[in-house]
């Protein structure tokens, strides 16, 4: 697993890193005798900025064609059907869109439920920067720098009880603020959810920021959940409830349509979509097509995870 990187949680404005210096992320790795992909060398920081205060984010699991994707295609290029099905909708109709105050519950089968504030929320655990690949059931992924805590701290500090197998997640219902909610396109409110241990990785992010930034609001403002190795619909946004419960809970696109959209949406290069292959993938602002990777890349860190499952029925 890999060693977290420690960074401090806020950035004021003026020191946050540009996109400029994010995009030439292979002249900080070479320049930092990083090897890419290697998780033994996650836990070095890449070489600040000329007058910067805070390191950039750590590499998880890049290649040295993984170059980040530019801030307007990662805020411009979304899923967020609460504000719209297509992909530039979100951008547009979550402009009015107030993110805070925010409060997320954190109950189910817990020891400390509570109700959390989105800053105490936080204090869970040590906001982070890193960089992930994102792949998009639809065949398309970006690679993006995340900011944000690990789910574990805030799991951990709930204390789970002893019959705790499953996480749930309850986007935010409320049709005045969220339009794309008064269309039965999906059952809302978006739910989504994952194995406890899935949950526990060390991977898997509470997202409140993007390039050193709070979230915009078509990128799931103020929570969203990261998970890398899955496809991205598993990444539900603008998160109010989090339960810890003892069965598998139901998720909006699998209760949407169950042939096409797993429990599990690993990413898996050999089953197919329905509708389309899933053996390569267009990275956002590229032409060519290029072979998807097993659990997006992730492979050497989670397939454990999945020992002995037939990954072809657990799609």
């Amino acid at each position: 697993m890999p060693i977290r990187p420690l960074t401090p949680a806020d950035l004021p404005s003026s020191e946050i890193t540009p996109e400029s210096l994010y995009l030439n992320r292979r002249e900080w790795l070479a320049a930092a005798g990083l090897a890419v992909g290697a998780i033994a060398g996650a836990s070095a920081l890449i070489p600040r900025a000329a007058g910067a205060q805070q390191p950039l984010g750590t590499p998880y699991g890049l290649r040295p064609d993984d170059k980040a994707t530019p801030w307007d295609d990662v805020t411009s290029y979304n899923n967020f059907y609460e504000f719209g099905t297509s992909k530039d909708e979100p951008a547009e109709m979550a402009k009015g869109f107030k993110p805070r105050p925010w409060t997320v519950k954190v109950d189910g089968l817990v020891k400390k439920p509570g109700d959390y504030a989105l800053d105490d929320l936080l204090k869970a655990g040590k906001v982070e920067d890193r960089i992930y690949r994102h792949r998009c059931v639809e065949a398309w992924s970006m690679v993006i720098p995340w900011r944000g805590i690990m789910l574990a701290d805030v799991l951990k500090r709930a204390e789970p009880t002893p019959g705790a197998k499953y996480v749930e997640f309850t986007t935010l219902y409320d049709p005045n603020r969220m339009p794309g909610q008064r269309s039965p396109v999906l059952r809302w409110p978006y739910t989504e959810g994952l194995r406890l241990d899935e949950a526990m990785h060390p991977l898997t992010l509470l997202a409140s920021g993007v390039y050193g930034r709070d979230l915009p609001n078509q990128n799931g403002a103020p929570l969203r959940l990261v998970t890398p190795w899955k496809y991205g619909f598993k990444g539900i946004k603008s998160i109010v409830r989090i339960r810890l419960t003892d069965k598998q809970p139901s998720t909006a696109w699998n209760d949407s349509a169950p042939s096409e959209y797993g429990f599990y949406c690993n990413v898996n290069p050999t089953v197919d979509h329905p509708r389309w292959s899933q053996a390569k993938e267009r990275r956002i602002g590229e032409f060519l097509r290029r072979p998807t990777l097993m659990f997006n890349g992730y492979a050497e860190q989670v397939a454990s995870l999945y020992s002995g499952m037939d990954l072809r029925k657990n799609y």
